[in-house]
């Protein structure tokens, strides 16, 4: 891929990461990225084939992004529950951060599809999010093992409490504008540890 097509291919994903963050699936169109970007639908097509690719490849630069966000940083924090702790501070309002106009584009998919059967693209945001539990598990794991959490603590129970405090946050920050979203919900992550015997001070 020569420079030029590379630079603009870059240009059309952040367009179109923007867009999916603050409008969702149902608000990404080529013709509406097409506009965006200034160019004819026919240009368009030499880097995108289908709205479906489109999508595909805007989650997985969404995840890219994630990661530099959220997973980077927070790996370099002590194992165990230090880990776990910084992982769920720089998860909290990633997106907005990032600087994207709206929320988690995955998070807002896994609202947009949860009624669809199938399709490439919910199979691709369900494999997302598992592979995202995965690592909260991994992490929460690991606290224990640090025994900084009790050892008979359920480490799913963990990932299932955490998922739900951080969609909680993404529909009172996002939705209802709430500002104390982030306050209840590091009051909600805070409670979770304090059930599952955190041995250390925050």
């Amino acid at each position: 891929m020569n420079q030029k097509r590379s630079t603009t291919r870059s240009r059309l994903l952040s367009l179109g990461l923007d867009t999916l963050s603050a409008e969702g699936l149902a608000g990404l169109t080529l013709g509406r990225l097409a506009t965006d970007a200034q160019m004819s639908k026919s240009g368009l097509f030499a880097h995108f084939r289908s709205k479906e690719q489109l999508q595909l490849e805007l989650l997985e630069e969404a995840t890219k992004l994630a990661d530099a966000q959220v997973v980077a940083p927070a790996m370099q924090a002590e194992e165990g529950l230090p880990r776990l702790r910084a992982l769920f501070a720089k998860w909290l309002g990633w997106s907005a951060r990032a600087g994207l106009r709206g929320g988690c584009p995955v998070a807002a998919a896994i609202f947009e599809l949860d009624d669809a059967e199938s399709g490439v693209v919910r199979d691709c945001v369900a494999e997302l999010d598992a592979k995202w539990r995965s690592l909260l598990r991994s992490l929460a794991t690991d606290a224990i093992k640090c025994r900084h959490l009790d050892r008979s603590v359920d480490p799913d129970q963990i990932v299932w409490e955490l998922t739900g405090i951080y969609l909680a946050h993404h529909a009172s920050s996002r939705f209802q504008r709430d500002p104390q979203a982030r306050r209840r919900a590091e009051a909600a992550f805070g409670a979770l540890l304090r059930r599952a015997g955190a041995k250390i001070s925050r």
